[in-house]
């Protein structure tokens, strides 16, 4: 199992694969990774001739101090993970001034409004996070695919927009989100859950797959108010937001229509904890 801890190291080792052509899948994360990270990696296994996987927690991607602080890290556990999987696995952990070089500042993106919806609104600057990181890790490890799971299904049409704009030339490929037994989508946040929160937690997608029928014969509109007064029952939990939106553009369902693909997206917190999901409606 090689591990690289800086840019320099793992470039001077890829140099002979660039020269001869070799697919290269990379998988990036945070760190703290469950069978949903797992899954990424395998489809990379599958596909490509060597894979790259990123363990680096962005801090400008976070807009909350308290939650880059708390989020989970544990590298060692990492790595026996991805051993179990395949010892043939690139690991890339670099530091922050490794990545950022001393100036730890996020670049402007701007994704044709993609930034402004749902994520974007209640977290000023991620996306803007969000595409510094990918680029970076794009321009370091050069793949020929790179693989992001569908749960963070905003952030996955952030990054193709920023490869059709950027020209870069990497195929984006998006995962079906991995759940838990009662339905909790995987997310490394689980692991700030109490097995007591994360059982009632169960809840969310529950309340997506009924909104999935409502929106058969209801309006977004009477969907969203439906799951507002669902959540307003629930006392563990604060919504803080549910939507309807077109899958493409990620804009708002105001009236439907038959020829558009809609999607629901939904932000709760648990305590402080805060988790994402989303389902596809038709």
């Amino acid at each position: 199992m090689l591990i690289f801890t800086n840019q320099a190291a793992l470039l001077e080792y890829l140099q002979p694969f660039y020269t001869q052509n070799t697919s290269i899948g990379l998988v990036p994360t945070m760190g703290a990774l469950h069978d949903g990270h797992l899954s990424l990696l395998q489809n990379s296994i599958n596909e490509n001739k060597l894979t790259v996987i990123s363990i680096f927690v962005n801090p400008t991607q976070f807009n909350n101090a308290n939650d880059l602080e708390k989020y989970p890290r544990n590298l060692e556990k990492d790595i026996e993970k991805i051993e179990v999987l395949s010892k043939d696995i690139l690991i890339f952990a670099p530091s922050v001034n490794d990545i950022y070089e001393g100036k730890i500042v996020s670049a402007s993106f701007d994704y044709d409004g993609l930034e402004h919806q749902m994520e974007g609104k209640h977290r000023l600057g991620h996306f803007n996070g969000v595409g510094t990181i990918v680029k970076k890790l794009f321009d370091i490890v050069q793949p020929t695919s790179a693989y992001f799971g569908e749960k963070d299904f905003q952030q996955l049409q952030i990054v193709k927009k920023l490869v059709e704009k950027q020209k870069m030339k990497v195929e984006i490929i998006g995962i079906p989100i991995h759940r838990e037994k009662n339905g909790l989508a995987m997310s490394s946040r689980n692991e700030r859950l109490t097995d007591s929160e994360k059982e009632k937690a169960g809840v969310i997608f529950k309340i997506l797959n009924q909104s999935k029928i409502l929106f058969e014969t209801k309006s977004a509109n009477e969907v969203e108010k439906w799951v507002e007064s669902e959540f307003a029952k629930q006392s563990h939990f604060r919504l803080e937001y549910f939507e309807i939106a077109d899958e493409k553009t990620l804009k708002s369902c105001i009236r439907k229509n038959k020829n558009t693909k809609y999607r629901a997206f939904i932000a709760v917190f648990v305590n402080e904890i805060r988790l994402i999901d989303t389902i596809s409606l038709n």
